[in-house]
């Protein structure tokens, strides 16, 4: 069981970007995924649950190691961000069919069951996948916090725009994920 009320969700980072706008996009979730490691291993030292919710592209009799060993095989941008990201033993994952996190998935059941209210949303795409997810979160009453250097997208224009919508109409906190303090109880 978690120690802490706030989850980590990293969205559709374990990604082959073999898409239209993917290459654009792979160059800004290389230089996110730093930052989301770095915030991953903040979750980790405080014993907070981290939860990786990613697309199945259509795979749908695939699992969510049979995705991340297919970027670490794809070898560039794929492997180096799964190779960095890759889930460890306590961290939690979840495929889903659509852009938000929460829609038909076991995610709702999953941070209920650990006491989860506060929710930290990184990944891709900020303008899609994240801003789906970030208000699903809202509208079922989570606190979300949407780190500005965690969040990637296929333009820093539409990664901004994401990012001033969330601010603006959810309320969610965008500060960088350096700047923030006091994610978990002491």
């Amino acid at each position: 069981m978690s120690r802490s009320s706030t989850a980590l969700l990293i969205l559709d980072m374990i990604n082959l970007f073999d898409f239209e706008g993917g290459r654009p996009l792979a160059r800004q979730a290389a230089a996110a995924a730093p930052r989301i490691a770095a915030l991953r291993a903040r979750f980790d030292r405080a014993g907070a649950p981290v939860v990786y919710v990613n697309d199945n592209f259509t795979h749908w009799r695939g699992e969510f190691r049979d995705l991340v060993e297919r970027c670490l095989a794809a070898g560039g941008v794929s492997a180096d961000i799964a190779t960095r990201l890759r889930p460890a033993e306590p961290h939690y994952y979840v495929l889903k069919p659509k852009h938000s996190a929460f829609l038909a998935t076991p995610l709702p059941v999953l941070l209920a069951k650990l006491g989860v209210r506060r929710l930290v949303v990184t990944g891709l795409a900020a303008d899609s996948c994240v801003l789906a997810t970030a208000q699903d979160a809202n509208m079922r009453e989570y606190a979300v916090w949407v780190p500005a250097d965690c969040v990637a997208a296929q333009s820093e224009a539409r990664r901004k725009g994401s990012l001033a919508l969330l601010a603006s109409s959810m309320h969610a906190r965008t500060r960088a994920s350096a700047r923030v303090r006091g994610l978990f109880p002491t």
